[in-house]
């Protein structure tokens, strides 16, 4: 891990830079060249006017600046929200044109809070132990800094020094005091919030040419270094980029990062803020990127909301400054040109002439199976992109055994998640939430984020008798991770990842190994999951596939509950799931098929006498229908060791407008174990086309270690962790 520059120097530094402004978000000559830009390229020209638009209608106008009372969604809340983007887009505009009216709007409209915000202490609707004063939580409150500080550099050679003093002392000061000395103990965490808390506070240091504020925010309160921007950088992403609390925060987090780094590049260029790490920043928003779906959105897990996506502008200002710091890359333009939009800054400029001279953009980012590693030192689990076809019928399968998340994390060890075609197919719920509307329990996250949405149950994985992983106890599952045995994903046509989790339940042992088969007579790959729960007595596993789709087939009965559902449980999310229907028994191979958007899937299942098969939907005790009412199929096994064997596929499609189906039945016929021990686990999958027989290792491991077992008299030998063969097939 890299220490963090040394900040001795940093009064010097300050010294000689005083009075170079604007230096946050760009530099005087970046403004010359901007002006050049903005006619000759069509994305930065639009921009501009897109921005000019939204400011001129305030020009000469007196902007509202209330008292704060609402929590999120109300009045006061996105008054402030608006007036902080005002602010930044009319300091912009006064750069880029000259015009003085811009940088007067910007000036009232700081002298308003200059007055206000001495005067304000915890927000009336707060709510958690790191309250706002602007808004109901200080994270709020940081993203104000943030903005205004840029807004402040902006126009800082128009204030008279009389209004900069006032502006510092008034507007500034209070909130950085609050975050630093009331709310010290939420500053001086790992975090995203510390992340805008550091950014917020460095931005407006450098704005105001404040050294205090900026060796605060590089080193936290105590200027010892074990908090503040450089240490969240070393603990908060492995050195593959992976950010702790997954994809959907590592967007939000990206804007803060890149904006600070931006404008300490700017300030100190001596400190190579975007080096450190070995690139952290870009492996960082590479690895957020290969983490979301052919329409942008971020794969949903953890505390995720999945309307998120690449094109928001935590993503679009961190792609533009990525381009202004590490360069062209080629691979990123396909994002750049999905989003039509580019910041007005040097970043933004270089993304329009690229879009502008380059040839032939591929509709899509260069999505490609990946492995990531979890923890600063990348020991702690991770997660396996496993990925097959290309553009539009793309295929991803997200292999989750990664550390907990911290506090929006889910206790969903070993989770799978499946993309196919552009949509989600086996869904992770994500968080329950409607982000900033009121009526919604102030816009926060609801009390069924941790009670459903947290729970195993809710995941694509076993649950334990009933429970959840740790007990649903986040300090527990914080201190273990899980431990992947091996993978190759170099393969295009047998791909493997497989991982354990020992920790979760006292007693049990959780082993899976999934395998992404690309076959020659299939459009589509065959997904074969092996699950395997060990324990020395009996116990119930519950492994859940929520799919989105309507139910098409079963090849087994059931009992359907119309007039007398009941839950499937009463505590750890299962209070939440209805019964819809039940199939006590189910021997030998389970076929279950739903269609989605036009395409058939399948899960063929090895049943036994212990198997149960429920069919669930959320939405019980739900008396404010917080919950969406999606659907899933449980399959449930009682024993000591029990194996889980399931071959998910997509095959064939409905035309709804010739009303014909193709290939609507699932090409497995039948699965069989024919050894599973705690040594060795074989298994045979009989298609309608070929048949495949998979040999695992589930003790050693190791690449090379040679294996020898006899299957009903034919011996079966193979070097490492695992072999495939293909009988009456090729995979070329």
């Amino acid at each position: 891990m890299r220490v963090a520059p040394a900040i001795f120097c940093i009064l010097f530094f300050l010294n000689d830079a005083i009075g170079q402004h604007p230096v946050a978000y760009c530099t005087n000559s970046e403004i010359i060249s901007l002006k050049q830009g903005i006619s000759l390229y069509p994305s930065l020209s639009s921009s501009f006017r897109e921005m000019k638009a939204a400011v001129d209608p305030f020009i000469g106008k007196e902007v509202d600046v209330p008292l704060p009372k609402d929590a999120a969604g109300g009045y006061t809340h996105d008054k402030h929200k608006a007036n902080y983007t005002l602010m930044f887009n009319a300091g912009l505009l006064y750069q880029l044109t000259g015009n003085k009216e811009y940088a007067e709007l910007v000036r009232k409209m700081f002298l308003k809070y200059a007055a206000l915000n001495p005067a304000l202490t915890k927000h009336p609707q707060a709510t958690t132990n790191s309250p706002g004063r602007l808004f109901w939580q200080a994270l709020n409150d940081a993203n104000w800094l943030v903005y205004t500080g840029i807004a402040f550099d902006c126009i800082h050679h128009y204030l008279s020094v009389s209004d900069r003093q006032k502006i510092a002392e008034g507007a500034f000061k209070p909130e950085v005091d609050f975050f630093t000395k009331d709310l010290r103990n939420w500053f001086d965490i790992i975090h995203n919030q510390a992340l805008w808390a550091c950014a917020g506070i460095g931005i407006v240091g450098i704005a105001t040419d404040n050294s205090d504020y900026i060796n605060i925010a590089l080193k936290g309160t105590s200027l010892t270094g074990k908090y503040g921007f450089w240490a969240n950088l070393d603990q908060l992403f492995s050195p593959d980029g992976y950010y702790v609390e997954g994809p959907y925060y590592a967007r939000y987090a990206l804007l803060p990062v890149y904006l600070f780094a931006n404008a300490l590049n700017n300030k100190f260029p001596q400190y190579k803020v975007f080096a450190y790490r070995d690139s952290i920043l870009q492996k960082a928003l590479s690895c957020a990127l290969q983490q979301t779906n052919l329409d942008g959105s971020f794969y949903g897990y953890n505390d995720a909301l999945k309307d998120k996506t690449f094109f928001t502008n935590e993503i679009v200002e961190a792609l533009n400054i990525s381009r202004k710091a590490y360069g062209k890359d080629i691979t990123l333009l396909p994002v750049a040109k999905l989003q039509s939009r580019v910041t007005l800054s040097k970043g933004g400029m270089l993304i329009a002439s690229d879009l502008a001279t380059t040839k032939n953009i591929p509709a899509h980012l260069a999505y490609r199976s990946v492995e990531y590693t979890d923890g600063a030192s990348g020991d702690k689990g991770g997660i396996s992109i496993l990925r097959s076809g290309r553009t539009d019928s793309l295929t991803s399968l997200i292999f989750k055994y990664a550390s907990h998340g911290m506090g929006h994390g889910h206790f969903d060890r070993l989770n799978i998640n499946l993309y196919d075609n552009g949509h989600e197919i086996l869904q992770d719920y994500g968080a329950v939430r409607f982000i900033n509307i009121e009526q919604k329990w102030g816009g926060r996250y609801l009390p069924e984020t941790k009670t459903f949405a947290q729970q195993t149950i809710a995941h694509n994985t076993i649950a334990v008798d009933g429970a959840s992983d740790f007990n649903a106890n986040e300090n527990a599952s914080e201190q273990y991770t899980p431990v992947k045995l091996f993978s190759n994903i170099k393969e295009p046509y047998i791909q493997v990842v497989s991982a354990a989790e020992n920790r979760a339940y006292n007693g049990v042992g959780l082993h899976r190994t999934l395998y992404m088969l690309s076959l020659k007579e299939y459009s589509k790959p065959l997904i074969v999951d092996v699950f395997k729960a060990n324990s020395n007595t009996v116990h119930q596993y519950d492994l859940p596939f929520y799919y989105l789709g309507n139910l098409i087939n079963t090849n087994f009965r059931y009992t359907y509950f119309g007039n007398g559902q009941t839950t499937l449980g009463a505590h750890n999310g299962y209070q939440y799931l209805w019964k819809e229907a039940e199939a006590p028994a189910v021997k030998g191979t389970m076929q279950f098929t739903f269609l989605q958007h036009n395409t058939y899937y399948s899960i063929s299942s090895l049943g036994g006498d212990s198997t149960s098969v429920y069919f669930a939907r959320i939405g019980a005790n739900d008396s404010s229908f917080n919950l969406r009412r999606e659907p899933a199929y449980i399959i449930r096994k009682k024993g000591n060791n029990e194996t889980f064997v399931n071959v998910i596929e997509a095959h064939g499609n409905f035309n709804p407008t010739t009303e014909i189906s193709a290939n609507a039945y699932p090409s497995v016929k039948h699965i069989l174990l024919l050894r599973d021990d705690e040594q060795y686990t074989v298994l045979k999958i009989e298609l309608k086309q070929a048949i495949i027989r998979i040999a695992q290792s589930n003790t050693d491991t190791g690449t090379k270690t040679q294996h020898s077992i006899n299957i009903n008299g034919e011996p079966i030998n193979w070097s490492g962790p695992y072999t495939i063969q293909i009988f009456n097939q090729t995979t070329d």
